[in-house]
Parts: structure tokens; sequence; C-alpha cells
């Protein structure tokens, strides 16, 4: 019988997200405070999303409406990058990035930290945007996730095919 194994990836449940965004935008157009800023949040590509209001006060706040209903639909915010207001005509604007994979700076990371630390008879396989991590015992890979739980590495860990 093969080792027990499980993947360590970096994905976003994209209908999650777009639910988040609706939820966001309609919270804007129907807050008090919100009203004739022209605050709106909408995707703006495949996993780019686009803030805009007429003040950059307005901007930082429908950023934060937005992150309040991606903690709501259990999203780690670490999945979501967003930069600074710009000023665009009349409008401040500011574009959000949905990341999804795991980067190789950031498996590397990953690997390291289970090889150094990990019960003995434990690897970690970069395949991609993910981790493969295999061990001889059911209870070393439990131990090795409570390890990566703990660590920060910057990017939202799930923890997949545990077998």
């Amino acid at each position: 019988m093969a080792d027990p194994s499980f993947d360590v990836v970096s994905k976003v449940d994209r209908q999650e997200v777009d639910n988040a965004l609706n939820q966001a935008s309609k919270e804007l157009t129907t807050r008090f405070d919100f009203r004739g800023t022209g605050a709106s949040v909408k995707w703006s590509g495949e996993e780019a999303i686009t803030i805009e209001a007429e003040t950059e006060e307005r901007c930082k706040a429908a950023i934060d409406v937005f992150k309040d209903k991606l903690v709501k639909r259990q999203i780690s915010l670490k999945a979501f990058e967003v930069g600074e207001p710009a000023v665009s005509g009349k409008t401040y604007k500011v574009t959000g990035q949905i990341v999804q994979g795991i980067s190789s700076e950031n498996a590397k990371k990953i690997a390291k930290k289970i090889r150094d630390e990990a019960p003995k008879g434990v690897q970690a396989q970069i395949q991609g945007d993910q981790l493969r991590v295999t061990g001889k015992k059911k209870d070393h890979l439990q131990d090795v996730i409570q390890l990566l739980k703990a660590a920060d590495f910057g990017v939202a860990l799930q923890f997949t095919n545990y077998r």
C-alpha cells in the first residue's frame, strides 16, 4: 500500500469571491455613507477586482467592506492583494488581485520548513503550484499540517487529498 500523503495548495473558490463581491456591491449602493460617492466594486478580468470611489477615504472604506465580505465567506485575506488608491480622472481607483497557487519561492520555503522541522520520514515534493507531502505515518502528516498552520508564509494554505 502507498504511503499516506496530502497536498498543500493555495486555491480560492471563485464563486465565493463572486458572492462576496456582489454582497459588497449591494452594500455600497444601499449604505447611507456611500450615497453620492460613486463607490463601486467589480471584476476587471479573470482574477482582478477594481474598486472605485470619488474620494480616497471612500475608496479605502469600500475596500474594507469588500474585505469584510471575504472574511464572512471564509476566504483568507492573504488571498487578496490590493494596491493603493490612485487618481483616475475625477475618481480614485484601486486594483486588487485574487492570488491563486503557491509561488516557487514560497514552495521552497515550505519544503525547507518541512525538511527542517517535520518528523523523520516526511518528504515534500514541489509539483507546479502545489506541494505533495508524504510520510510513513498519518500522525506525522497531522504534525506537518499543524506546523504549517502555525507558520506564516504570506499565502493562504489549504490541505487537500489527505489519504
